[in-house]
């Protein structure tokens, strides 16, 4: 019983070299003509994705670079109102 199934799941394995290249001329034939703009396609995509990356990572920079002043300044108000400020600039 083990040996039947260990025969039928080595039929699922990985694609050898020679079974890649058979895939690889089957593709070419099907989509030979079609692939320069399917590259280009493909091209277009990365290119979009990777400026919305870079946009959403200057989102991001923004959203915590105003984080950080809004708390400087909640932090100078609140020395200001408890007279803190004054203090230090005595010493």
């Amino acid at each position: 019983m083990i040996d039947a199934t260990q025969h039928t799941l080595a039929i699922f394995s990985m694609p050898g070299h020679t079974e890649w290249l058979v895939i690889l001329v089957i593709a070419l034939l099907i989509f030979g003509k079609r692939l320069p703009e399917i590259a280009r396609s493909i091209g277009r995509s990365l290119t979009e994705f990777k400026k919305g990356v870079n946009e959403a990572k200057e989102s991001t920079d923004d959203v915590v670079s105003d984080v950080k002043q809004i708390k400087t300044d909640v932090v100078n108000d609140a020395k200001q109102a408890s007279g803190l400020n004054d203090a230090d600039s005595t010493r």
